[in-house]
């Protein structure tokens, strides 16, 4: 059995993706998590992701700033689109 993670997709970005969840290959740096996913679906970086939030394990992490974080297997992500109050 491979080692995963499970990806939760929100709003836009489980629009954009046609899923709620999916389990990808880990370990992965969090530096490759967009680049990653923009492989899978071509566009979702400039449309998606560019604007969303992201979880490891429910803890908001930056994927810049935390770039050498790396995500295990059993681990999970959520891409949360931002949050309009008002």
């Amino acid at each position: 059995m491979s080692e995963t993670y499970t990806i939760h997709y929100f709003a836009t970005a489980s629009q954009y993706t046609s899923k709620n969840t999916e389990s990808l290959p880990a370990p992965l740096k969090l530096s490759a998590l967009f680049g990653e996913l923009e492989q899978r679906y071509p566009g979702i970086a400039h449309k998606v992701l560019s604007t969303c939030g992201v979880s490891l394990n429910g803890e908001y992490v930056d994927v810049k700033e935390d770039a050498e974080t790396v995500i295990q297997a059993g681990s999970e992500v959520a891409i949360i689109p931002p949050v309009s109050s008002g």
